[in-house]
């Protein structure tokens, strides 16, 4: 008898929407030569019509695009999916950022990026919203199904399942996962670039932003008071009482 041969990996697709000609062709090919197959639209509705087309593994796309731009794009894509967002924008600008991920998105990169940069944070998305990471207390101590309950939250670590007052509450990957690290520890404040580096896995400095727009989004799903603000800091879940 003969071993079967390993199922191959499926390589992530990726759509990209950007309404500058040679940034879109110039970013498709270094994509491409990373072994990504790409999708490219030119403009907002175009990109929406690709993403329910194609369903591709991950969307990227520009802040700024005619017809309906990044944002409003994102907003529309998230109505629909969890799948991951990545922004791209020229400018710097606080609003930019925070719109895009108040919008949904999971990640933003500003151009000019080099794209190794690019794919890097490309696959770092991938790698975190495939499915949340397992806590430290679940990885070293294999247990049955565990449901934490704080209150009236009740969060089971297997299922991934969210629930308020026993209503379902749906989370994008990127809210589970800060969710599993608040609940792995309530009371306890987490700083935000801890943070950074257990949920969005950098080990190097990143914006601060991307922790706070996500928590405000986990906040008015969950309820504002469960997690509270420690200032110059970050933020802890409240205990129970």
């Amino acid at each position: 008898m003969t071993d079967s041969a390993p199922a191959p990996v499926a390589v992530p697709r990726i759509l990209l929407v950007e309404d500058d000609e040679v940034i879109r062709e110039a970013t498709r090919m270094a994509l491409e030569r990373y072994g990504f197959p790409v999708e490219t639209a030119a403009d907002g509705l175009e990109g929406l019509e690709a993403f329910r087309a194609r369903r591709p593994d991950i969307l990227l796309l520009d802040v700024m695009l005619p017809l309906l731009d990044g944002v409003g794009l994102c907003r529309r894509v998230r109505e629909e999916s969890q799948l991951p967002i990545l922004m791209m924008s020229a400018r710097t600008e606080a609003i930019d950022v925070v719109s895009g991920l108040e919008a949904g998105a999971d990640d933003y990169i500003t151009k000019p990026f080099e794209s190794a940069v690019l794919v890097a944070r490309i696959r770092t998305v991938l790698r975190r919203t495939s499915r949340p990471a397992a806590t430290p207390e679940q990885s070293a101590e294999p247990a049955p199904r565990a449901v934490r309950v704080i209150e009236d939250l009740e969060l089971d670590t297997e299922a991934l399942e969210v629930r308020v007052a026993g209503r379902p509450v749906p989370l994008t990957p990127t809210e589970l996962r800060l969710l599993l690290e608040f609940t792995a520890a309530p009371g306890v404040a987490l700083e935000r670039q801890t943070l950074l580096e257990r949920v969005w896995d950098y080990s190097w400095g990143a914006d601060s932003r991307v922790v706070d727009v996500h928590v405000q989004r986990l906040r008015a799903k969950i309820g504002a008071a469960r997690i509270e603000t420690v200032r110059g800091f970050g933020y802890r879940l409240r205990r129970a009482g």
